[in-house]
């Protein structure tokens, strides 16, 4: 399993549960991480909660956070990186690990609707057809070809305690029509682990608005019932089978 996620934290928020799921099971697991500089205190969050996980070294694409200047001074926004060059260093990565599974924000980006979320919704969609096709930036590998493709994702329903928490600092509330939502992930059993990688990022337990930081304010027993269950939406890249004569829904 390989996660694309845009932030440093994206990635235990919104699939902690289920890296740590697959890892405990034997599978390789890894994450791609669009912004912030890999010499920044951020990337050394990221390298302990991915310890945590069990989802090996940070793979950082060292671009700019939309709305944080410092996040990799010199750098371009991520949002504003030419698409063809970000698809190929996704598919990249997608061709060096060789995953069977891909995992990605939804194209809302998530409730709060962050647009670097979106854009790597957009690159990572792009980057696991790239990958398989081996005219395409036949500098990044040999092709190959990903299984499936999830994109994390909060149904209607599934919002319960999180909405008045971001609500209540100003936050939007981006959701999706529940039959939109193919897997719901119990993940109670790897909760620990997922909260653990939470807290390594440090930084996002400060101040009033960050995720982690108001989790952290959460009593427990609220917390795990937010954390607990992670959706996904199954997105079908993969070619149908030959021998079609006409197009179907």
């Amino acid at each position: 399993m390989l996660g694309v996620f845009a932030h440093p934290d994206d990635e235990s928020l919104l699939a902690g549960g289920v890296l740590a799921q697959h890892s405990a099971a034997g599978a390789r697991t890894a994450v791609v991480t669009a912004t912030w500089a890999p010499d920044s205190p951020r990337a050394t969050e990221l390298a302990e909660a991915l310890a945590v996980l069990g989802a090996g070294a940070p793979r950082m694409l060292g671009y700019r956070d939309a709305r944080n200047e410092t996040s990799a001074p010199g750098q371009p926004r991520w949002c504003d990186v030419n698409l063809d060059d970000a698809v190929a260093q996704v598919a990249g990565h997608i061709r060096q690990f060789h995953p069977a599974v891909v995992v990605t924000h939804d194209a809302l980006g998530q409730l709060t609707g962050h647009p670097d979320h979106r854009r790597t919704h957009q690159v990572t969609l792009l980057a696991v057809e790239t990958a398989g096709l081996a005219d395409l930036h036949p500098e990044a590998g040999e092709p190959w070809q990903t299984s499936a493709l999830y994109a994390a994702t909060h149904p209607h329903s599934g919002i319960g305690d999180l909405g008045p928490l971001l609500s209540g600092v100003g936050k939007t509330l981006l959701s999706v029509p529940d039959e939109y939502t193919t897997a719901a992930v119990d993940v109670t059993e790897w909760l620990d682990q997922k909260w653990a990688a939470i807290c390594s990022h440090r930084s996002q337990r400060q101040g009033k608005r960050p995720l982690p930081a108001l989790l952290s304010r959460l009593d427990a027993e609220i917390r795990a019932t937010i954390l607990a269950t992670e959706y996904f939406t199954r997105l079908s890249l993969t070619p149908a089978p030959a021998g079609r004569r006409h197009l179907t829904a």
